[in-house]
């Protein structure tokens, strides 16, 4: 640098002014690297919430979102009064925040396991088999599910039954939560491995030459390295309580478990697009989006004020 240039600012200490200039100096960057994301995100993402119209209007293919009669909060009014609304809400929650309780310390087990195992070719058949549930498709785990637990499939063999679990309302969420914590459980490790990898060295040794054994290790040294990643996932799929996808329920319902399996999301899929009642599905899945979105916030509140000020 020659004598008497001016010294380069770091981007984080330049003033809004600053900024402003530099953004309008390289402006040709930025649309370049922001137009094509910015307006694939306005297109698939914004422009479809126009449909929300639909959950106010007596919709009509033939009239579209804007010819269709307004009705208001008609539909709103229908599902809370519906005598089913209740079942379906309880059934969505039990579902819900059955898998997370269940579902959301597995992952942090595995990878504390994982971490545990000093050989590396070990460790990496171990991830191998844990993270290979992952790819099978839904539909096919559920064609899985049904066969295993047919009155034919090896679990009745096994126990010496022929009891069909597939028509049982006490089993299906049995047999959702457990399907879905096999499926998913060694994939959503693989964050917390990773964070366990960068986890002070130095601290584990000091921790085992302090004679600590290997649950005070885990507990004083590798929990506090992934805290802040098991806070932020905590909070995005308590977030997502209500957000249960219609397919592996549709997939494993049957008429006799009914009165478990069914949830606002096959609920929707069997009313808007099996009875074409557009409008009403529409209300039911923007309600379901609102809980959604207020849980979100509410969690999040909550582990701000448990951690000391650290929300998402």
């Amino acid at each position: 640098m020659k004598k008497g240039s001016a010294k380069a600012v770091p981007a984080g200490k330049r003033t809004a002014a600053e900024k402003l200039q530099y953004v309008k100096k390289n402006w040709q960057l930025y649309v370049f690297f922001l137009l094509p994301a910015l307006l694939l995100t306005i297109i698939f993402k914004y422009v479809p919430m126009g449909g929300v119209l639909i959950a106010f209007e007596d919709y009509n293919v033939i009239d579209g979102v804007f010819g269709s009669k307004w009705v208001g909060l008609e539909y709103f009014r229908r599902f809370l009064a519906s005598p089913d609304f209740m079942n379906y809400l309880v059934n969505t929650l039990k579902l819900s925040i059955y898998g997370l309780l269940w579902g959301f310390p597995i992952p942090i087990i595995l990878a504390l396991l994982l971490n545990q195992i000093r050989r590396a070719g070990i460790r990496k058949k171990i991830q191998l088999l844990i993270y290979a549930p992952n790819f099978i498709s839904v539909i096919v785990l559920c064609g899985m599910v049904r066969m295993f637990l047919s009155p034919v499939g090896p679990l009745n063999k096994l126990i010496g039954s022929d009891a069909n679990w597939m028509t049982m309302p006490a089993a299906f969420r049995t047999i959702y939560i457990a399907s879905g914590i096999w499926q998913t459980a060694g994939w959503a490790s693989i964050m917390y491995t990773a964070a366990l990898a960068n986890a002070s060295k130095d601290l584990e040794e000091a921790a085992v030459v302090d004679g600590a054994n290997i649950l005070q290790q885990i507990w004083y040294v590798q929990l506090p390295a992934i805290k802040n990643i098991i806070v932020i996932q905590f909070i995005l799929q308590a977030g997502n309580i209500m957000s249960i996808g219609f397919e592996k329920a549709y997939a494993l319902q049957t008429d006799m478990n009914l009165p478990a399996s069914e949830i606002l999301s096959t609920y929707v899929y069997r009313i808007g697009l099996l009875n074409g009642d557009y409008g009403y599905s529409t209300a039911v899945g923007l309600f379901n989006s609102v809980i959604n979105v207020i849980l979100l916030i509410f969690v999040n509140w909550v582990v701000k004020k448990l951690n000391d000020g650290e929300g998402l």
